[in-house]
């Protein structure tokens, strides 16, 4: 999810002014030297390291909050400053979750201006950088996951995903290039950004200060409690994000990238924890797809939407969704069926002439001909639950009428465990033809391809198992 820095990319640039109004990238502005190498590539030593450091954001990520801690030791926390804190801690929570996040970096719905202005104030409350900002870093994170152009990413480390990329300087012409010429046009992305600086201190610290101070006259817990230490909680849960969603948890839909669905990530974060959704649909307004599933800002788009300030909020067909849970779900199957021992496969066998088949059979090996398929039990023999006469019985012969219930109809394990005594195809003959068949109409054995291009067996039912019994010429 979050791009989040919190007094990142705020310079007060006047955005409809300047000649970056129409570019897809903001105004960077990076000041260093084309031929010398940016800092974030040069390698750290004892004389450059502080150079390579963002230490604005060491500050009011570190520094700030540990002064919100000291000055919390000798000022109370009265109850009505604690609700007031946790109640704003929602509003600037889903001031990012809802506006930056599923507003203007996916734009997965749409808002009246009231509800625009709103979460705009709420978002430049959670003191995590611009939305024109926020947004573009956080499109390029969707187009570039877990590439070096990812600004975030979480290939290199889950301390860096979490704070690493913001208390280190970036090389800004390394995070990978996204269009957004339509937050460029948005009088409500651009006033907030020309005026970020202004917009994060009122509502990030004034604001609640003048609450709480005005209201029942708490002017220092208002600040400490409702302004720095909620800024620090709204801050370390959006980096749960970038960092934990991408770490722990299940990938029902895409397993290819580094995004996960879990609940504690989902409870830490107003319901953006279930992240493998969200990668794989991003201009869904949901991320959770289950009704108690926790995710408090669709709930909060869907209430928009019933008061008439939101609008065209946007869902996949939930046909394409399961496409991608099922097609997850039969990735993981294969995995699990490439380990196993399935017999060599048909097209590796030797083909076997009817009288060669016999003569081996003569000179004692173990021979059984089921559905076309040569069969070497000598080792099953002793083990047959069905005895040794019955197994004997069908050396030498045609035994798929038998096999398939005509003496008794086998299970499915014992399919599977006779495909692993395969020794060759019988050539010509009824059940070679059922075989041939199968494999034309991919109803009994289909062999695809995994990712190392090994081949794999979805079968449903294997090439000896047989519908309806065949009369075989040779059956005893």
């Amino acid at each position: 999810m979050a791009s989040t820095q919190p007094v990142a990319a705020s310079s007060g640039v006047d955005v409809k002014a300047s000649p970056m109004a129409k570019s897809t990238e903001p105004n960077r502005n990076p000041k260093y030297d084309p031929k010398k190498p940016h800092i974030a590539d040069q390698p750290m030593t004892r004389k450059n390291w502080y150079k390579m450091v963002n230490w604005l954001n060491v500050y009011m990520i570190g520094v700030v909050p540990l002064m919100g801690c000291i000055a919390a030791v000798w000022t109370p926390l009265q109850w009505k400053t604690l609700i007031f804190a946790v109640g704003y801690y929602y509003c600037t929570g889903l001031g990012i979750t809802a506006g930056y996040h599923r507003l203007w970096a996916h734009r997965s719905y749409s808002a009246s201006v009231p509800l625009e202005l709103f979460l705009a104030f709420c978002g430049a409350g959670a003191v995590e950088g611009s939305i024109r900002w926020w947004s573009r870093d956080h499109r390029a994170h969707h187009r570039y996951t877990d590439t070096d152009k990812d600004p975030y990413s979480v290939r290199k480390g889950l301390l860096y995903s979490h704070l690493g990329w913001m208390i280190m300087k970036q090389n800004p012409k390394r995070v990978g290039r996204t269009d957004i010429s339509d937050l460029n046009e948005n009088w409500v992305v651009v006033a907030q950004h020309k005026h970020y600086l202004k917009a994060l201190i009122f509502a990030g610290i004034i604001f609640p200060t003048i609450v709480a101070g005005l209201c029942w006259g708490d002017f220092m817990g208002g600040f400490v409690y409702a302004g720095i230490l909620r800024i620090f909680f709204v801050q370390q849960a959006t980096f749960c994000v970038n960092s934990l969603a991408h770490w722990i948890g299940e990938q029902p839909f895409d397993d290819r990238n580094s995004p996960r669905d879990h609940v504690f990530t989902a409870l830490m974060t107003l319901g953006e924890g279930y992240h493998n959704f969200h990668h794989e649909f991003p201009s869904d307004y949901r991320n959770a797809l289950e009704w108690f599933q926790y995710d408090p800002t669709k709930w909060f788009i869907w209430s928009m939407k019933q008061l008439g300030l939101a609008y065209d909020l946007k869902q996949f067909r939930a046909n394409e969704i399961e496409k991608g849970r099922v097609q997850q779900q039969q990735k993981k199957l294969d995995q699990a069926r490439s380990k196993l021992d399935w017999g060599i496969p048909l097209e590796n066998l030797p083909v076997l002439e009817w009288d060669e088949y016999k003569e081996q059979c003569a000179n004692g090996r173990g021979l059984i001909l089921v559905a076309g398929v040569v069969h070497d039990v000598t080792a099953f023999i002793e083990e047959h639950p069905g005895g040794k006469a019955m197994i004997k019985s069908g050396i030498g012969k045609d035994a798929t009428a038998e096999f398939n219930g005509a003496i008794y109809m086998h299970s499915n394990a014992a399919h599977n465990l006779l495909s692993t005594m395969r020794v060759g195809v019988l050539r010509g003959g009824s059940e070679v033809e059922i075989w041939k068949r199968s494999q034309r109409e991919k109803k009994d054995v289909q062999f695809v391809k995994d990712e190392e291009g090994n081949k794999i067996i979805r079968a449903g039912n294997q090439i000896t198992k047989i519908v309806e019994p065949v009369v075989s010429a040779g059956a005893a």
